[in-house]
This record gives C-alpha cells, structure tokens and sequence, in this order.
C-alpha cells in the first residue's frame, strides 16, 4: 500500500463525507484488507485490559446511540 496518504483506510475519528463515500466505494475485500493492515501495523499493538468481547459489545453500543 504505497499510496496510503491518499487512500481511505479505517480510523479512531469519525469520517468526513468524503472520506465516507471513499469508504463505501471500497469492495469489502478491500475494506477488509485495510482493517487487517491497520491492526497489523506496530503502532496497534497497545495492551489493553479488554477481550474482544468487550470492544465488540462497547461497538454495539455506541452504534445503536447513534441510531436511536
């Protein structure tokens, strides 16, 4: 992935649209391999007190706020 800078790729911060739409027009094999390289690259690696489970279940949450 030599053209990241320029390139939609997963992210803490909400998107801009046009970073949405970037995102959406992605294959989901391609989204896919994006989020593996993001959890991949070194900075990801943190400790964290947290299973799966409970980033998994915090996700759930926070998107079913946002819908209402």
């Amino acid at each position: 992935m030599n053209d990241i800078d320029t390139r939609p790729f997963p992210s803490s911060r909400p998107p801009t649209e046009s970073e949405l739409v970037a995102w959406r027009a992605l294959s989901r094999d391609e989204q896919l391999a994006r989020y593996r390289d993001a959890l991949q690259a070194p900075d990801a690696g943190r400790v964290s007190k947290a299973t799966m489970a409970d980033v998994l279940t915090a996700a759930r949450q926070r998107v079913a706020a946002r819908r209402g």
